[in-house]
Formats: C-alpha cells, sequence, structure tokens
C-alpha cells in the first residue's frame, strides 16, 4: 500500500497553490515522485497536469509562457544540477521578465551505503553531487532553499509561492534529496490564505499630489513604459490618466501591451534605433513607469533640464551591477494603484491655466500619432519580388485578428512586430522580458496550455527557431493538443552580431569581408523539423504574393486539424 511521502505533500501542495502543470524532466532522483504521482491517480488525488518536456528550456519556457497567460506561477521538475544548467537561459528569462516560476530539482541521493530508502545505487549519483547545487541560479532567484524534512515539505513551498508571487515577481527554485522525497511523512494541513503575496504598495500621498501637479503645468509630459501591461488593470489607469491629462505615452522595448497603439496618445515605441527619439528628447516632465531601459543614454536620451520621476516595483534594479537614470524621486509601487492615486489627485487641483495646455498638448500630441500611422502604413506597402519584414507582419495581423495572443522573440525584427502587430489589447503580445534566445516555441505550449481557446502566434527569428528546440516543442504540442501558428523571419543567419560589428566597425574588415561566419547555409529545413516532430503543417515562401495563401493553409491546419504550422518566411534584409 502507497504510504505519504515527501513527494506526495509536494504535489499537493502545488495543488494548493493553485499550480495547473508541471512541467517534468524525471531522472533517477525522482522516484518518489513518480511514486506518489502513480499514486495519486490510482486513489484519484487531484495533482497538476503531468506535462513532459524532454528539454529543461522548453519545459521552463513552457511554464513562463503560461504564467503569463495565467497569471499563476507554474512548476517545473527537473533533474539534479545537470538538469538545472540546461534551464540556465530559461531561468535567465523569467528572472529578468519577472515570472514566477517554481523550479524544483532533485540532487544526488545523501547516503552512499543503503542507510535510507533512496540511497546511492548508480554511478552517476557521484558524478552528479555538486558543492553548491543552489549556487547554480542564486543570481537569477528570488528564493532558494532545501527541502530537508517532510515535516515543513508544504510550509516551504508555499513560502517560495508567496515569495514568487509578491513584487518584484520572479523564480524560486528548491531542491531536496531522493531520500527526502522518498521519506514517510505525516500530513500537515495549510490554511492558503496564510501564505498569500504581499500586498501592492501605493505611492506616499504627497508623491502622488506632487506628480499630478507635475503633469498638469508641464508642456511636454511624457510616460515612458515597457511591462507595465503585464498586469491590464495599469493598462487601464494608465488610459485614464493620459486621456483626462493629455499625457503622451512612449513604449521603451516592450514586453507586453502597454498602451493601445491606435489611440492618440500613443507615441510609438523604441528599441535599439541609432537616433535621438524626438518625443524623449522634447519631453520636459517624465514619468518612467515599469521599465528597466527606458532609454539608451549615449544614443537617445531626455533633455538635461526635463525632469524625471521613476515608479516601479524594484526602482533600485537591485541585480543590475550597473543601472541609474536621472531620476529627481524614486518610488516603490504597483503601477495600476500609483497612477490611478495621481489621477485622483489631479481631479482635486485647480486645472485654471491648465486646461488650454490640455487641449493644446493633446491636438499635438494627437499630430504625432498621426505621422507615426501614415509612417507605419508606407512601411507596410508590399514590394514586387521579395518579402519585408514589415508587410509580413501586417498580414500576419491580419489574418490572426486582435484576439489572438502573440509570443514575440524576433530579435533584430522585434521593434518590426512590436510596431506593426499594432495591437489594442492587453494580454495578446507578450516578449520573455530577457535575453536568452529560444523561449517563444516553448512559451507558445504553455500558453495554449492557459488558454486552451486562443489561437496562439509564436513570431521568431531563424536563429530563434533553432535555440528553441523545435523537435521537442512540437512534440509536446502534438502530444498535449497546444497547435500554435509560427512564423519564422529568416534572414539566413544571426542578423544581430552581423548587425553589431558594422554598426562597431562601419570601416573595418568586417565591412569588406563576404561572410562573418553567422549565416545558415546550406538553409535547414526548419518546417520539416516540426512536420517530423510533430505532424506541423509547414511551407516555405519567399515572395509577397505567396503570404496570405500561406497563412490561409496555416490557419486551417491550426484551427480545424488540431496541428500546428510553421511558415519559412524568407525576409528581405536592409
Amino acid at each position: 500500500m502507497s504510504v505519504y511521502t515527501t513527494s506526495a505533500a509536494v504535489l499537493e501542495a502545488l495543488s494548493e497553490a493553485g499550480v495547473d502543470c508541471l512541467f517534468t524532466n524525471f531522472g533517477s532522483d525522482h522516484t518518489g515522485v513518480l511514486e506518489a504521482i502513480a499514486a495519486a491517480r490510482e486513489q484519484g488525488r487531484r495533482i497538476p497536469r503531468i506535462v513532459t518536456a524532454p528539454a529543461e528550456m522548453v519545459a521552463m519556457s513552457a511554464a513562463h509562457g503560461h504564467a503569463q497567460l495565467s497569471g499563476r506561477a507554474q512548476a517545473v521538475l527537473v533533474h539534479v544540477e545537470c538538469g538545472t544548467q540546461s534551464l540556465g537561459g530559461a531561468i535567465h528569462n523569467a528572472a529578468k521578465g519577472r515570472v514566477p516560476v517554481l523550479v524544483l530539482a532533485g540532487t544526488s541521493p545523501a547516503t552512499q551505503e543503503g542507510e535510507l530508502r533512496g540511497s546511492r545505487n548508480e554511478f552517476i549519483q557521484w558524478i552528479q553531487d555538486v558543492a553548491d547545487q543552489r549556487g547554480l541560479v542564486r543570481g537569477y532567484v528570488n528564493y532558494d532553499h532545501e527541502i530537508r524534512f517532510g515535516a515543513n515539505a508544504k510550509q516551504i513551498v508555499h513560502r517560495a509561492f508567496q515569495i514568487a508571487h509578491s513584487d518584484p515577481r520572479g523564480p524560486v527554485y528548491l531542491i531536496a534529496s531522493r531520500e527526502v522525497l522518498e521519506a514517510e511523512t505525516a500530513r500537515v494541513e495549510i490554511r492558503t490564505d496564510h501564505w498569500r503575496a504581499v500586498a501592492p504598495a501605493a505611492l506616499p500621498a504627497e508623491a502622488a499630489a506632487g506628480i499630478a501637479r507635475s503633469l498638469l503645468e508641464a508642456r511636454r509630459p511624457l510616460v515612458v513604459t515597457s511591462f507595465m501591461g503585464r498586469k491590464p488593470e495599469a493598462v487601464a489607469a494608465l488610459q485614464r490618466l493620459s486621456g483626462e491629462l493629455a499625457v503622451g505615452v512612449m513604449e521603451s522595448v516592450p514586453s507586453y501591451v502597454n498602451y493601445p497603439t491606435t489611440e492618440a496618445l500613443y507615441l510609438g515605441c523604441q528599441w535599439n534605433e541609432p537616433r535621438q527619439n524626438a518625443d524623449l528628447a522634447e519631453a520636459d516632465f517624465i514619468v518612467v513607469v515599469d521599465s528597466d531601459v527606458p532609454w539608451i543614454p549615449a544614443v537617445s536620451r531626455p533633455r538635461a533640464e526635463a525632469r524625471i520621476v521613476h515608479i516601479d516595483p524594484d526602482p533600485l534594479k537591485t541585480r543590475m551591477p550597473l543601472w541609474y537614470i536621472p531620476a529627481e524621486a524614486s518610488y516603490r509601487a504597483d503601477a495600476a494603484i500609483a497612477l490611478g492615486q495621481v489621477l485622483e489627485a489631479a481631479r482635486g487641483l485647480s486645472r485654471g491655466a491648465s486646461v488650454s495646455a490640455i487641449a493644446e498638448r493633446r491636438a499635438h500630441y494627437a499630430g504625432r500619432h498621426d505621422a507615426l500611422e501614415r509612417e507605419l502604413a508606407d512601411d507596410e506597402r508590399p514590394e514586387a519580388d521579395r518579402i519585408t519584414p514589415e508587410h509580413l507582419t501586417a498580414a500576419v495581423r491580419e489574418a490572426v485578428g486582435e484576439e489572438a495572443v502573440v509570443m514575440s522573440e524576433a530579435v533584430t525584427n522585434f521593434h518590426v512586430v512590436t510596431r506593426h502587430m499594432r495591437r489594442t489589447r492587453p494580454g495578446t503580445l507578450f516578449s520573455s522580458g530577457g535575453g536568452s534566445l529560444g523561449w517563444c516555441g516553448g512559451a507558445a505550449v504553455g500558453a495554449k496550455l492557459a488558454r486552451p481557446d486562443a489561437l496562439v502566434v509564436a513570431l521568431c527569428g531563424d536563429g530563434t527557431y533553432l535555440f528553441s528546440q523545435p523537435s521537442t516543442v512540437h512534440w509536446m504540442a502534438r502530444r498535449y493538443s497546444t497547435p500554435f501558428l509560427q512564423v519564422i523571419y529568416n534572414n539566413g543567419g544571426w542578423r544581430a552580431p552581423r548587425a553589431g560589428v558594422l554598426g562597431m566597425h562601419p570601416e573595418g574588415a568586417a565591412s569588406r569581408a563576404t561572410a562573418l561566419d553567422t549565416e545558415f547555409a546550406p538553409d535547414p529545413d526548419y518546417g520539416g523539423i516540426a512536420a517530423a516532430a510533430g505532424g506541423a503543417f509547414a511551407t516555405t515562401i519567399s515572395r509577397p504574393d505567396e503570404i496570405v495563401p500561406a497563412l490561409q493553409d496555416a490557419l486551417e491546419a491550426v484551427r480545424n486539424e488540431g496541428r500546428s504550422a510553421v511558415i519559412d518566411a524568407r525576409v528581405s534584409q536592409p
């Protein structure tokens, strides 16, 4: 008869914490977990859905994507220090993107002569024993700990989730030896209301009043944001504030839909463009809200006399060794709460002379937005014999509609996707928030698990597609019925390092070289990988007139045939 073990307690805690999916990559350290899963199924006890992920990077990316859609941390189970290292890039993404994920790793057994159930019995268990397994990820997680006893395993799991869901959100990491996971333990009852995330913070009342006064008095007030859209209520708060006070809104390397892109106060997004942003240079009062990189000072920055205020869940950016902006005040606060406070304070102030100023800047920003709309429309026009990223993105936008969930990892075409998808609804465009490539495939599977009725679309580069381990991604998509559309912006290799060296050495040897070892030639059969691993529809296009038919066929496969689709689009390079 099955006994109640630490492994069973951990599974029970995951369910109590609201985890829908446990993304697993099992090893010999998980014998107790596998037994507990089988026992729970046999006895009809609820546990998270077990999702087998043959690659750890994909497992973590799937949990990441699920959490972005569901708002709740999911869990990942990996094998000792080897599995931990294999998800290293993905845990970077979750850390930088402030996405809550719980990672549970086994360790090599702590005994070797059969002293306890689970003692070492395979040669690999000596080789996989390292001095500081938790240290591998300590620079990327909000909390790390070892479960040493079953008696408090559930409390440790719930504490981990409490930290993961408290601002600034992020991944957490737990380990446990095989002996601990195999050990019998007593049941512990948990009151989940004792483990809620820390309540979000508000601005001091005097700070809200001061920001409101400055917004009313400014000639060109501006909000700069990057990840406010992780909370739809923050987007709504910004819409109310900017709409009533006529404040311009600019995104900087956005990882979410932070503001409806079709509204008149939206001024576009900036990325790595090698030029000064005109709206940033013109602003006299700037509120930076939820942004890690509001501008790149060596290229584009506010004017010296501009006043800057910073609101963020982590305004000190303590995990970034080099970071600062010239802000006269910084506040640790929740964006939705803070912006609501500022608007209420503004409503309590005398408008007087500000009424005409608000009308003037509303007209000014509307004119800037109209110019942006014309620029985007011009860029989206098709060319006769080549696919441009702008035209391709516009075609995808029209084909998938406003409700589709788009996972964007197009790297050097990141800004093209952000600008030309022209999203209007929070929760319909996501990026990883980090810099480790290969997120979008697993994230698309996770997003589809979180929202099965949604059309999920992954837009990526050819290099990113290979980073994502597509054979694992598309096998999982077939196994777990999570079909999605994937469009590859294929520019023939790693464009980012090529652009970087030519930008740094425009007249150097690299500018004269016929090849820079960044090209992928001969081309892999990108779609063929997905077809072989997951039965996906696959097609390659290289002319503008092929885009719409390819999208129609691909969406037919996803929507009506229940299988993923990959379009390998050979895009032109500037």
